[in-house]
């Protein structure tokens, strides 16, 4: 599977992610995830995760959306998915911040839109929109939960069809909502999620 060729002003995101450093102790919360990938691309088994946060509106939202572009540049074979325990909306700060980070995103439906997003022209787009971790576009089966924040992690203690639950938690851009920091705010946390979900991939050996 070939590197795919990025939208320009996505590929400048990138860029930048690429420099990020990831610390120490974020390399250990990672550390599990990577060796769940990396074991399904040893046998040779397409790589299914799933990113599990209570409403589905946006740290799981941006995880799906930025392990699937990883996975892609990467040339790994993964299936991203997201979902909650609620459905609500993909929130439209967190879409306005992929916007910025120059994904191409084109939508339909107003209640809980569902979102087409295109990171290149070489692959299909991702879908994202609000819903259930057990939705029937997920993958139900021989998947990981990859657990994004910490309600979710503490009340969800069963998840039917995972093969490994990853806790993979991070701080809600939600309590800037409606303030001077919002949009500062969400794109630094898409940027932490985007730089972390790169290194997960890049670590990935294939031969």
């Amino acid at each position: 599977m070939k590197k795919l060729t990025l939208h320009p002003e996505l590929s400048k995101s990138v860029s930048d992610i690429l420099e990020t450093d990831i610390s120490e102790e974020r390399n250990e919360v990672l550390e599990p995830l990577i060796q769940y990938v990396q074991d399904k691309v040893h046998m040779n088994k397409v790589v299914n995760l799933n990113f599990i946060c209570t409403h589905n509106s946006r740290r799981s939202q941006f995880s799906q959306i930025w392990a699937q572009t990883a996975a892609d540049y990467y040339g790994i074979p993964a299936n991203c998915y997201s979902g909650g325990v609620e459905v609500t909306a993909f929130n439209q700060r967190a879409v306005d911040s992929i916007k910025r980070s120059g994904f191409r995103v084109s939508s339909k439906g107003m209640e809980n839109p569902v979102y087409f997003i295109f990171n290149s022209d070489d692959v299909q787009p991702i879908i994202a929109f609000s819903k259930l971790f057990n939705d029937a576009i997920n993958n139900t089966k021989q998947f990981a939960a990859v657990m994004t924040c910490s309600h979710a992690d503490e009340n969800c203690p069963f998840i039917p069809g995972t093969e490994q639950r990853i806790p993979v938690r991070y701080d809600d851009p939600k309590e800037f909502d409606d303030t001077p920091a919002e949009s500062e705010m969400y794109d630094e946390r898409s940027k932490q999620i985007a730089s972390e979900m790169f290194y997960v991939f890049s670590k990935i050996k294939t031969k």
